[in-house]
């Protein structure tokens, strides 16, 4: 991806998502010549990092494609920011979400105006539906990560970390299908920034990490992507342009588990500013338990991608057991 994609990106952005400045949070690591900044995308319009590249790809197509209508696959942030931006262009969205998606976004993103057909658990039944919908009905697809726009919207957020902190040594990126750790990567990367990038994914849902390792994508099967409680990263693997920009941008991918995304939820919830979906508390596990695999740096930002939490589940990881954080540096 050139450089002059993420420029368009930035500027085609305009209408959708907000400038969000990386927040101080030295105050959670135990060590104080490390210092941690939080990148709160859950601060965004439809709460969560999303809105910049459905925003950005739906912008470029012409008034005809427009014209046609928007579908998406999405577990639901994708499908909320798509919704969003085909609202403020005058577009109709249609958008296929899994039945075990949380009741907020699909509530969300229904209000939102989009139409919602229900499948199955896996990502690779959403993709195959949205495909015949947009076969038979003439719609335009608005892929979740895979996409050249769509990498390019998500790479603003590494555009205004670097104004924001140009010293920057490391930034944490939760790793989903891709689409945020490509572009966030690739913008630090050819901005000509030293800075380190990390991904951070589940353990259960860990085929980034093993295509980063392996040279070659991994496919998760959908029972195994799904048994995450982080339901934005149940992706079974990553798209194949994401996987060409993250060979060539991304530093290193580390998994955090079950457990330890439970207790980053807690500790973020501890500030409402800070309040995390378990997808977007993984930077900050990854920060917080991965000290032995991550760089030993004393600038670091880890994006929160987003806090689109059901009220149901944030209630019952605060009252359990995991807010005893032990760190691992």
């Amino acid at each position: 991806m050139e450089g002059r994609s993420l420029d368009f990106a930035r500027d085609d952005n305009f209408l959708g998502s907000e400038k969000k400045r990386a927040q101080n949070s030295e105050e959670r690591s135990s060590h104080t010549s490390r210092k941690l900044f939080l990148k709160p995308e859950n601060q965004q319009p439809i709460g969560a990092f999303k809105l910049r590249g459905a925003y950005n790809k739906i912008a470029s197509l012409t008034q005809e494609e427009r014209a046609r209508g928007m579908i998406t696959y999405s577990s639901g942030n994708h499908g909320q920011g798509v919704a969003y931006a085909a609202r403020a262009l005058g577009v109709k969205a249609v958008i296929v979400m899994p039945k075990n998606a949380p009741p907020i976004k699909l509530e969300a993103t229904a209000s939102l105006g989009a139409e919602i057909v229900l499948v199955g658990p896996g990502s690779a039944e959403r993709q195959a539906r949205a495909e015949e919908l947009a076969a038979r009905h003439g719609y335009i697809i608005v892929p979740p990560y895979n996409d050249e726009k769509i990498i390019a919207g998500q790479g603003t957020i590494g555009l205004e970390i670097l104004e924001d902190m140009p010293d920057v040594e490391t930034v944490l990126v939760p790793v989903g299908g891709g689409g945020m750790i490509s572009g966030v990567a690739a913008a630090i990367k050819l901005s000509g920034s030293k800075a380190r990038v990390i991904g951070v994914e589940p353990e259960l849902a860990a085929d980034a990490q093993a295509s980063f390792r392996s040279g070659k994508i991994v496919e998760f099967a959908a029972e195994q992507a799904s048994s995450t409680i982080a339901d934005g990263l149940r992706t079974q693997s990553i798209g194949a342009i994401n996987f060409e920009h993250i060979r060539k941008y991304v530093d290193d991918i580390v998994t955090v588990s079950e457990s330890e995304i439970r207790k980053a939820v807690q500790l973020l919830a501890s500030n409402t500013d800070t309040v995390a979906e378990p997808s977007g508390a993984v930077a900050v596990a990854g920060f917080l338990f991965r000290g032995d695999q991550i760089p030993k740096s004393k600038l670091n930002v880890a994006v929160i991608s987003g806090g689109n939490i059901d009220p149901a589940i944030l209630r019952e990881i605060m009252a359990s057991n995991s807010s005893g954080v032990s760190r691992t540096r």
